[in-house]
């Protein structure tokens, strides 16, 4: 099969959310300071495992890719989106829709995967303790890492060149508030039943062999948590899992509704709330539920916080 591109159309439109015009100033405000706590919060994490020798371990570097990861995938969407809501004019260019499209995909693979090699990585830590440092070497650390960036990377890149080079003729109008694949797709003057089929599969593969390496890990971790004697010891346990359980569920949960269920849900509105869902809340939950559960993070937090108010009174 072959793609020429043959398009007319120099932008698309926008839909977004016609139905919030009466409150687009309290809509705009929510995302805008959801947006900063988001960029704030993975900051954060960045800093501190930079900063401190004590979060320098597999966990903590792998936490800090899922964080820039969560941060640059939200940016990709948020700040056109609070455009569009607040002024008038809901158009991006071809260019910028096709970009969108390749970064929202790639991040949003990085994130699977390193959902996947997180729960991997606390397996470990908590059924081979004394296996840890050997098997999750900085070594083995730092070729997950570039792995998950690699993978990401050629697995998106087909399929998005597929698409810039369709043809698009008109109409523009996208019934969403970004760039997402099927909707271009359903644009295209030519028939799509190919593209949409590989990123059917390449979604498919993608998000349920993460969520299968997800659960077997958090199988095997709940098991052990089970066999721990101390009640107190189970309880803190079980405790962060079900933090990093929801957060899953949450994450896969609006993964499948929105790529592996029939096309037809594309077009409802409760398909836009679960993808700002997607793109809005949970790179939010990320740093949160990851981090402020975490003794030792929060001792790092309050001794940094703590250095910098000495700083600020020594200066004054």
């Amino acid at each position: 099969m072959r793609f020429e591109s043959n398009t007319t159309v120099s932008e698309f439109i926008l839909v977004g959310f016609p139905g919030i015009q009466k409150m687009k100033a309290l809509a705009f405000l929510t995302i805008l300071i959801t947006y900063v706590l988001t960029v704030f919060g993975n900051l954060m994490i960045i800093f501190l495992v930079w900063k401190d020798y004590r979060l320098h371990t597999p966990m903590y570097w792998l936490l800090c890719n899922l964080s820039f990861s969560g941060l640059c995938f939200t940016s990709t969407i948020v700040p056109k989106m609070m455009m569009n809501i607040i002024t008038e004019i809901k158009v991006i260019s071809f260019i910028g829709c096709m970009i969108q499209i390749y970064f929202y995909f790639f991040l949003g693979t990085s994130d699977y995967i390193l959902v996947a090699v997180m729960a991997f990585d606390r397996y470990v830590a908590i059924c081979n303790p004394l296996r840890y440092s050997v098997i999750m070497s900085g070594w083995l650390t730092f070729q997950l890492a570039v792995g998950t960036w690699l993978g990401a990377f050629l697995s998106v890149l087909p399929s998005t060149t597929f698409v810039c080079l369709l043809p698009f003729c008109g109409p523009n109008v996208i019934n969403h508030y970004f760039c997402d694949i099927i909707p271009v797709l359903n644009l295209a003057c030519k028939d799509t039943t190919f593209l949409e089929q590989l990123s059917y599969v390449s979604t498919a593969i993608i998000v349920l062999s993460s969520l299968l390496l997800t659960s077997v890990s958090y199988l095997y971790i709940i098991t052990t948590i089970l066999s721990i004697p101390s009640v107190t010891g189970r309880k803190k346990a079980f405790s962060t899992c079900v933090a990093h359980i929801t957060l899953a569920s949450v994450f896969y949960g609006c993964s499948i509704f929105m790529y592996l269920l029939p096309e037809k849900i594309h077009s409802s509105g409760f398909y836009k709330a679960v993808a700002l869902l997607h793109t809005v809340v949970t790179p939010l939950l990320n740093p949160f539920i990851y981090t402020l559960r975490n003794e030792k993070v929060k001792e790092v937090l309050k001794d940094t916080l703590k250095h910098i108010n000495h700083l600020a009174r020594g200066k004054y």
